[in-house]
């Protein structure tokens, strides 16, 4: 098996609980699954922020933990570098465990595996940007040409190349987030913490930090948990998402996984307003694809084939199984008047396909364009799928979801 197939477990989550008050251990032992944080407290006087959370990170994904305020998502995450530690359970990075770390061995995981990104910037006022970035570094006691030349690195990937000599105040708050991602990154950390990082910002600065989030992360490819109350925002950036009500989790999957089976009715209720197409990706609707005819088949026998067929049109696809187009009746019957003897003597039309990690959003104006199936084609164009469109109404409309009730 592949490390794509089998990736590496980058943090382990296993049974973590973390309690707030005077008598933590006890207050666990005392409740029951069906007590909510209100009767928790009035019982035994304690919070319960995470209750009993278990799951792995991998390495090279984008895992987003969210939930509404109070859920235990802040918490949670700052288990995962020793700000909290747990009351119960284990947070392992890499195969250590930091409940059996000492300080000095969590600093140095702070400094050098591990950043931490915050929803408030915290950038020092009296430094310029680049004293700004290079903080971390001079904090390891980097000479300080190096410093400012790994800090000139991540301003020039962050696109703020230009502004090193600037303070924070005369940047934008797109901007000076930014910064505060540069100052991660000058560490060149294998795991990112990023507590709702983008939910200061206005909405349309927070859409132009996504998209400009996610280009910079297929460079630089870290592994990263990002905490959110946005659920449209955890669509758009997680690999996997993790959706917490009252410390606990109530599903753990991949965007379209939560969307097409949400896990609990919590979950359909919190994903009610989620726009699907946006969300489904081709693959998952996609059928087995019907018969096709070879591009260097003659005419007549093209006619004979596409008569003998419920479907008006047939994929036709090349010597080594690429897609080529579609042609319908109406093209062969022309090819034929016009004396041409193979089909790839006439014009195929060509546009009518899609890739399968294309969402059903990106389909839409394809299918609008055509009379029947839309091919599914991977990245060498072999012919892999196609979707009708009554697969592509029932997946917008839902009837393929067999949610919990």
């Amino acid at each position: 098996m592949s490390e794509e197939e089998n990736p590496k477990v980058k943090i382990s989550c296993k049974n973590v609980w973390k309690v707030f008050g005077a008598n933590p251990r006890q207050a666990i032992e005392s409740i029951d699954d069906t007590m909510t944080k209100k009767e928790i407290l009035e019982e035994t006087g304690n919070v319960i922020a995470v209750k009993d959370v278990s799951f792995d990170v991998h390495e090279g994904e984008i895992f987003v933990v969210m939930g509404l305020s109070g859920s235990g998502k802040s918490t949670l995450v700052r288990c995962f570098n020793g700000l909290y530690t747990p009351t119960k359970g284990n947070v392992i990075i890499d195969g250590a465990d930091l409940a059996t770390m000492g300080k000095k061995e969590l600093r140095m995981i702070r400094r050098h595996k591990i950043s931490m990104v915050f929803q408030h910037f915290a950038l020092f006022p009296h430094r310029t940007i680049l004293d700004n970035v290079a903080y971390g570094l001079e904090l390891q006691n980097i000479e300080k040409s190096k410093r400012y030349e790994r800090a000139m690195e991540v301003l020039e990937l962050v696109s703020l190349n230009g502004w090193e000599k600037n303070y924070p105040d005369e940047l934008s708050g797109g901007m000076q987030q930014r910064v505060g991602l540069a100052r991660s990154l000058a560490l060149d950390p294998e795991i990112l913490l990023m507590d709702e990082p983008f939910s200061a910002l206005d909405p349309l600065i927070r859409r132009q930090m996504h998209e400009e989030f996610i280009q910079l992360m297929t460079k630089v490819r870290k592994t990263i948990v990002f905490i959110s109350h946005d659920l449209n925002e955890a669509m758009r950036l997680g690999s996997r998402i993790a959706i917490m009500k009252d410390g606990k989790i109530e599903q753990i999957g991949t965007p379209e996984e939560i969307v097409c089976r949400p896990g609990s009715e919590y979950v359909c209720e919190f994903i009610s307003d989620i726009s699907r197409e946006k969300v489904i990706k081709v693959r998952s609707i996609m059928i087995e694809p019907s018969r096709t005819i070879k591009n260097s088949l003659d005419l007549e026998t093209a006619l004979r084939i596409i008569k003998g067929e419920k479907n008006e049109q047939l994929f036709v696809t090349g010597s080594k199984g690429e897609s080529i187009g579609v042609v319908d009746l109406e093209d062969i019957d022309k090819g034929i008047a016009l004396n041409h003897i193979k089909l790839s003597e006439i014009n195929i039309n060509k546009k009518y396909h899609i890739g399968p990690d294309q969402t059903i959003e990106e389909l839409i104006p394809i299918m609008a364009a055509c009379d029947n199936s839309v091919a599914v084609v991977d990245e060498n164009r072999k012919f892999i799928g196609e979707v009708p469109r009554k697969v592509l109404l029932k997946a917008l409309l839902g009837t393929e979801n067999n949610h919990a009730k």
